[in-house]
């Protein structure tokens, strides 16, 4: 038996509706294209990558300002063999922490808490070199330990890096003046050689003879 409930009869219409397939196919307004993003990390390896918190002390307020949550990494040149320390926040992938470990650097555990450490570094996360002081904590003592003793790794090779490359660019002066001075050499030989020697014409060598007959009349 039929029902004579409108409302019912409403429902029974929406659903059919629902169900009914027309097969029709609708295209894309805007086709997306795929587009390659560049991390600038291309051409870097990753030497140790922790999860951690990041802070800041903030001079202004006398305190610790969080930077983000996030992957600490330690990324060294494949060329360069330069080592820098990057960290992003994890789910905006905001840079906030981005700086070379330089040998002058040190890092040191935070006081009275063995899960976080302190350096200073001239940072770049914000496109301008600014001196920061940083604090980071990690979820054990373990990867507190590792950061640390990587970082100063890291730092002491580049500081064994560095004294390379003194006494490379020392050895190419050497080599350099060397050069010169063989070539300075080498250009006054054939200056001497081009100059011709002092030669006297027969008229020259007359007047002295007739001189020296002068003389011996005399």
């Amino acid at each position: 038996m039929a029902s004579n409930d409108p409302e019912h009869k409403e429902e029974e219409e929406t659903t059919a509706a629902e169900d009914e397939d027309t097969g029709a196919q609708v295209a894309p307004i805007v086709k997306l294209e795929e587009v390659a993003v560049s991390t600038g990390e291309e051409d870097e390896d990753a030497i140790l990558d922790l999860k951690a918190k990041l802070y800041r002390f903030d001079k202004d307020g006398n305190q610790w300002k969080e930077r983000g949550a996030g992957s600490v990494r330690f990324l060294k040149h494949k060329k360069t063999e330069k080592v820098r320390l990057v960290m992003r926040q994890s789910k905006t992938l905001k840079i906030c922490a981005n700086h070379l470990v330089i040998p002058t650097m040190s890092v040191q555990e935070h006081a009275g808490n063995d899960k976080s450490c302190v350096w200073h570094a001239a940072d770049f996360a914000d496109g301008e070199l600014k001196d920061e002081l940083f604090c980071i904590r990690f979820a054990s003592v373990d990867n507190c330990k590792k950061f640390m003793e990587t970082f100063q790794e890291v730092a002491e090779s580049q500081s064994s890096k560095e004294d390379k490359e003194e006494n490379q660019d020392a050895t190419n002066a050497a080599g350099l003046l060397e050069k010169l001075s063989v070539e300075d050499k080498k250009e006054e030989n054939e200056v001497k050689e081009e100059t011709p020697e002092k030669v006297e014409t027969p008229e020259k060598v007359g007047e002295v003879k007739a001189a020296d007959a002068e003389k011996k009349a005399e």
